[in-house]
């Protein structure tokens, strides 16, 4: 086809796309009768987490902000968002440009659907992690853990003195592992290899990549809506044409690049564990350890006609699976490890913890380095590694905001009033249809009326038990608070008058609740738990000492970019790129006094 007819058609979308844009911005509600800010919804990201935080601490479980397309909602309070993601959720949908980005990286995926079909796999799908699986996977989890652990011993040191390393590439490679192993039966060996293979790469630069094209969800909407498959091939191929030379075009091409990468991979892996279904080389032992993947193909193939998935949305499914796991999974155990070296007394407790748990479960080993493969039931249930987990996941969630549209006018009821554009009191906001709601998982999780005055506080000693003793002294450092003394009953965490925030996870937001939950969450919490087991229990963590030439030392700061991205602040660092620089030696024999 003549290279002009192609730029006419690449010109005539960039059109209807600025035509629609223009339409919405007409359309757009206005007027919600809600106090708010004079700053947008991109404050929201230039403000940071404490601005996030604050904003409803400050107005309220639900603000009024100036956004793209009209007036926002951004909402933390807890009847609220359980209209908006549980009992209207049916209203409240995913953005349109949401779901058809999505739909073009990973496929027809469970992020990547809506309506019937999105019910019709998460049916499927849902009992693939259940405990009984998590179970089998827990050892190839463990194996890989114990990898890590290795890899960073052997990095150290012999005569026992710290070396500063930077834990979260090492951090990334350990969650790629896990879920390539333990989600497709795939070895990806991240951390044996010297360098990332290009799947790897791949799988770690698409999450950056998709955030930074965010812009261009419009344009994809209308491209798909307006051009047949063909006709988009044609637009694609013009728009990452080499001869263009912008950086934001050499920028296009690598993500197609990363996307082609991952996709080849997925299809090669996903033709071979269909192949080894038809030949029936599956059938082993119940007790066999089996991939999700394994697993949800046996489930698949015994299902029926009607609820059967097709090969695109196994193969969709395999895609989300891994980029929802490795980049979240990260995150929040990298955090983790963080913590801990930032409370050592917290540090030497969850070591003792595991300690005893190995001595008492006898899973010790006869030589010097102990073994942390602990039974599922028993690594599961260490009550000190849950709290440190679970307050991480509260005050840290992987997603600390989500966007739904309302499809429909309606009415939000709030369990707490709020003040109006005139300053008097309300119980309910009239949503406009086509108003965006922000669901702030953050503030939600630190709402101080919910989970109490210290909700912005990291303290795991909250989640030990249901009889605490008296509150501590604020002057104890955290993880030497005593449980013992004077105990009393207190309500269970994240309820407050019987009224409690939509969850599938200890009445905390950070998995989200109803049809959109997050479906690997049993998942992600056993991978974390294990993998702190092996750390804590060979390494300690401590923040880094070491001054460079100009004498200044490296200090860790978290930027708030959609996730939580960990930077060395300026001048130790550059600000920008994502590193967790550590001090890391072998465990003392006094690293377990708390």
């Amino acid at each position: 086809m003549p290279l002009p007819v192609v730029q006419f058609c690449v010109i005539g979308s960039f059109f209807l796309v600025l035509y629609k844009a223009l339409i919405s911005l007409l359309r757009r509600p206005n007027g919600i009768d809600l106090d708010g800010p004079n700053g947008g919804v991109i404050k929201l990201f230039e403000g940071g987490m404490d601005y996030c935080v604050n904003l409803s601490e400050q107005y309220g479980g639900a603000v009024r902000l100036n956004g793209p397309y009209g007036d926002t909602v951004y909402v933390s309070d807890p009847r609220a968002l359980h209209h908006i993601v549980v009992k209207d959720q049916h209203i409240f949908e995913e953005l349109e440009d949401f779901i058809v980005s999505n739909k073009l990286v990973f496929g027809e995926g469970l992020i990547s659907t809506a309506g019937e079909q999105h019910r019709r796999q998460r049916k499927l799908i849902s009992p693939v992690f259940s405990t009984s699986n998590m179970r089998r996977v827990l050892s190839t989890v463990h194996h890989i853990a114990d990898r890590l652990a290795s890899t960073l011993t052997a990095k150290l040191p012999t005569d026992g003195s710290h070396n500063e390393i930077d834990v979260l590439p090492w951090l990334s490679r350990c969650a790629l592992d896990s879920i390539c192993n333990g989600v497709l039966g795939y070895s990806s060996n991240s951390l044996s290899a010297a360098e990332d293979d290009a799947y790897a790469e791949a799988v770690r630069s698409v999450g950056f990549l998709i955030g930074k094209f965010c812009l261009l969800r419009p344009f994809m909407v209308i491209v798909t809506h307006y051009c047949s498959p063909y006709w988009a091939r044609k637009v694609l191929d013009l728009i990452t044409a080499p001869w263009i030379p912008t950086k934001f075009m050499r920028d296009i091409r690598e993500m197609r690049r990363i996307i082609e990468t991952m996709d080849c991979v997925s299809r090669k892996v996903f033709a071979e564990k269909k192949a080894t279904m038809e030949a029936d080389m599956l059938c082993r032992d119940g007790d066999s350890i089996l991939s999700m993947m394994d697993i949800m193909l046996k489930a698949n193939t015994a299902s029926s006609n009607v609820t059967r998935l097709t090969d695109a949305e196994l193969l969709g499914q395999m895609n989300v699976m891994i980029f929802a796991g490795v980049d979240t999974t990260t995150s929040a155990i990298a955090r983790c490890v963080y913590l801990l070296a930032q409370h050592p007394c917290v540090q030497a407790r969850l070591r003792s913890e595991i300690s005893d748990a190995m001595k008492s479960s006898r899973y010790q080993e006869d030589g010097d380095i102990p073994s942390s493969e602990l039974p599922y039931d028993v690594l599961m249930s260490l009550p000190f590694l849950d709290g440190i987990v679970k307050e991480t996941f509260r005050l840290y969630p992987s997603l600390p905001l989500m966007v739904r549209t309302a499809t429909k006018a309606t009415t939000l009821p709030l369990h707490f009033p709020v003040r109006s554009r005139s300053g008097e009191s309300t119980s309910t906001i009239t949503i406009p249809k086509g108003t965006q709601v922000i669901i702030s998982i953050l503030a939600a999780n630190r709402h101080q009326g919910m989970w109490g005055a210290d909700a912005n506080e990291w303290r795991p000693e909250r989640w030990l038990s249901s009889l605490l003793a008296v509150p501590p002294d604020m002057d104890t450092p955290v993880g030497r608070e005593d449980v013992t003394s004077t105990p009393r009953s207190t309500p269970v965490l994240g309820v407050k008058d019987g009224v409690h925030f939509p969850s599938v996870y200890s009445n905390m937001m950070t998995f989200l609740a109803g049809s959109r939950s997050c479906i690997g969450f049993k998942f992600a919490e056993m991978q974390m738990k294990q993998v702190l087991a092996t750390l804590v229990l060979r390494l300690h963590f401590s923040l880094p000492t070491q001054r460079n030439a100009q004498g200044h030392v490296k200090e860790i700061q978290w930027k708030f970019k959609g996730f939580h991205i960990p930077v060395v602040k300026t001048p130790a660092g550059d600000g920008v790129t994502p590193q967790v620089p550590l001090n890391v030696r072998l465990v003392r024999t006094d690293d377990f006094a708390w």
